[in-house]
């Protein structure tokens, strides 16, 4: 357990740091750059790395080492007993594509509109577009305490747009931030619902596949924005390479990290570690200067975070609950029952030294 703690601060400073620089990356590159669609695209495609990274991390830990293809189609099981095959490669893989590049893509646009501050806060609302899909889709148990946490976000994003007076670009990328977060707990719930749940080189598996089908099927897209001037640059070289390496590095970062920080640590940890992005963010926009926090946008992102925390209490949170103020009940009266044996020990001492014996009323 001091082991799995220990990895889980480590993982929790990693993951809030990855998406805390992959989100002020994007930022500093609008400056001179605004071409979102080929930033996602370009990203995604690093995502073709996932499995070698799964890989090498296992020919350094595992004692009995396999070949890759042996590990590849291992891995593959997660598409159905017989792999990977080209029908399953386009069926279940384009859907989850075409969501994860919505994500990213709506992400990437809220950010030209909005703070870092108010976007991470904004993307934090998922958990609760998660439970409300999760609820209706997946037949999930009711809970009460997650109903008032999705309150808190819709609440939170209101008030998030109210914070700029309802004002056009704020009203816009409050609609870009608030479209991430759904299409990412509609890409969760589907993966749940299709594919279940995913080890660590399963999961490293299928996001190299998301890597493949976008290098593959959505590289036209860019294309055609870039001849019908949409998303233009004058030659190659002058794209920002490096601030693009750099957010594209930081964003497969933080995909690798929060799928090891679930085999090594608590998968409660991996969601703080990502609503910590949103006191990193506006750290660095205060440092920055590119925010001022009213009180209508402080109170936002701070109901937004509750709200957030909210949904991380486990299913029997009540009984958890009940049990502990019950243990502690016990425990404060066992240690009442001590204290009254002790005086009552001490009385008597006293009273055969004083050739009396008396008894206590308690």
């Amino acid at each position: 357990m001091v082991l799995k703690a220990a990895w889980g601060l480590l993982i929790i400073l990693s993951v809030s740091s990855s998406w805390v620089g992959t989100t002020q990356i994007v930022k500093i590159t609008y400056k001179n750059f605004y071409c979102p669609f080929f930033m996602t695209w370009f990203s995604t495609n690093w995502n073709i790395m996932f499995f070698p990274v799964y890989y090498s991390g296992h020919l350094a830990t595992a004692q009995e080492k396999q070949s890759p293809m042996k590990k590849f189609r291992e891995c593959s099981r997660i598409f159905g007993e017989d792999g990977l095959t080209l029908k399953l490669f386009l069926k279940r893989t384009a859907p989850f594509s075409i969501l994860w590049t919505l994500t990213n893509y709506l992400y990437l646009l809220a950010l030209k509109k909005l703070t870092a501050t108010d976007v991470s806060a904004l993307f934090c609302c998922n958990k609760a577009f998660v439970f409300l899909l999760s609820w209706i889709v997946l037949k999930d148990r009711f809970m009460g305490v997650r109903i008032v946490a999705a309150i808190m976000a819709i609440t939170g994003i209101v008030m998030m747009a109210y914070a700029d007076n309802f004002h056009a670009d704020s009203i816009i990328g409050v609609a870009f931030a608030v479209g991430s977060a759904s299409t990412s707990a509609l890409y969760k719930v589907l993966f749940k619902m299709f594919l279940g749940s995913a080890n660590f080189g399963e999961a490293a598996h299928f996001v190299s596949t998301l890597g493949f089908f976008n290098l593959i099927f959505i590289s036209f897209t860019p294309v055609i924005l870039y001849f019908t001037k949409v998303e233009h640059w004058s030659s190659f070289a002058a794209l920002p390479w490096g601030c693009l390496c750099g957010m594209a590095g930081l964003w497969l970062a933080f995909n690798i990290l929060v799928n090891v920080g679930v085999v090594l640590t608590y998968p409660i940890l991996i969601s703080i570690g990502t609503v910590l992005s949103v006191p990193g963010n506006a750290a660095v926009d205060l440092l920055k200067q590119e925010v001022i926090f009213n009180v209508v946008r402080l109170a936002a992102t701070i109901i937004i975070c509750i709200g957030f925390l909210l949904m991380l209490l486990p299913e029997e949170w009540d009984e958890i609950t009940l049990r502990f103020i019950n243990s502690l009940k016990e425990k404060k009266s066992e240690e009442h029952v001590d204290d009254i044996t002790d005086s009552s020990v001490h009385l008597r001492s006293r009273s055969r030294a004083n050739g009396t014996v008396s008894i206590p009323l308690a």
